[in-house]
């Protein structure tokens, strides 16, 4: 039978998914000094956030197809996996709702400075708060979205449900596709962050977007802008956006993920109040953690059943094997 190897515990519907069919190896948490030690004999590997090089690899000889419970799979390397015929699988579909809800929610906690006036109210700092209130109106104001596919997308949706005007730069996507959002065109970034009131980023982390909002683009959005990045933190250089955010060019900003994670509690960017912060849960909502653990293992179930991994990253690996 063969055997997973689990970066996390699994729920225990995952447990009853594989069975059966396959026994489950030790995980992360079981031996925290050296983390793959259990998968030597791992024929399957259900990945969450752990980097998984060529010699992490070759430390499981029997390994034979890695699914990583999320949509980014920037943190395995698939040409030395595809070297060594080990498939790369991912769940795109499984986290959109969830985090398209949290780049939302970022976007009104910041829009509407949610941490500064929880923080006057509790410090008892303010008597009038009406008054000092400096929170935006969404209605009428320009939503850009940076990359317009599954999350990106339902952005849009939730976007244009608050009468919010929404544009978009994709350029890998079908025009058709912006007339059937009912989104607006943008061919050039610069132009796209020039004419938003907010900037949302939708984008993998990919050496082509690494640092994408680097210290000149960030400088080129408009004046008083906010910036929402639920995807990667690659792709912002955080010591521009920490400069624009103090020199008030930008209104604010909210940050599900960093360039270094967890980040560390003293990370200049958590001590500003016109930002907001969240440790990379966008997609661990109850529900959707549930749905990228079972899609993740369906993807294994399907390679153990002989079937083609629905989300197969590296095809050629498969094809390889008929």
């Amino acid at each position: 039978m063969p055997t997973i190897w689990f970066e996390r515990k699994p729920p225990a519907v995952v447990l009853s998914m594989i069975a059966g069919v396959a026994t489950e190896l030790g995980r992360l948490a079981d031996s925290p000094g050296d983390p793959f030690s259990g998968a030597a004999e791992a024929d399957a590997v259900l990945a969450g956030g752990m980097a998984l090089d060529g010699a992490t690899m070759d430390r499981a000889p029997r390994l034979r197809i890695i699914a990583r419970n999320g949509i980014g799979y920037d943190n395995v390397d698939v040409q030395a996996a595809t070297k060594r015929g080990i498939l790369v699988c991912n769940a795109p579909d499984a986290p959109t709702v969830s985090t398209a809800e949290h780049a939302i929610m970022l976007l009104m906690a910041t829009t509407k400075e949610l941490r500064i006036v929880d923080h006057r109210m509790r410090a008892g700092q303010c008597r009038d708060f009406f008054s000092v209130n400096n929170a935006l109106e969404l209605a009428g104001l320009r939503l850009g979205l940076v990359g317009m596919g599954r999350i990106g997308a339902r952005v849009a949706r939730f976007g244009q449900a608050i009468d919010m005007d929404v544009s978009a730069y994709d350029p890998a996507l079908d025009p058709a596709r912006f007339a059937e959002l009912g989104v607006r065109r943008v061919t050039t970034l610069e132009q796209l962050l020039a004419e938003s009131d907010v900037v949302s980023l939708h984008l993998p982390a990919t050496p082509e977007t690494r640092n994408l909002m680097n210290a000149t683009r960030i400088a080129g959005m408009k004046a008083g802008a906010v910036l929402i990045n639920a995807s990667r933190g690659a792709l912002i250089d955080e010591d521009a956006l920490l400069a624009a955010l103090k020199s008030g060019h930008l209104r604010g900003a909210g940050l599900d993920v960093y360039q270094v994670e967890p980040p560390a509690p003293d990370h200049p960017l958590l001590q500003l109040d016109n930002v907001i912060a969240t440790p990379h849960v966008a997609s661990a909502t109850t529900v959707g953690r549930l749905r990228l653990w079972t899609a993740a293992a369906e993807q294994i179930l399907e390679f153990f059943a002989g079937r083609r991994p629905k989300h197969l990253i590296n095809a050629e690996v498969w094809d390889a094997r008929r």
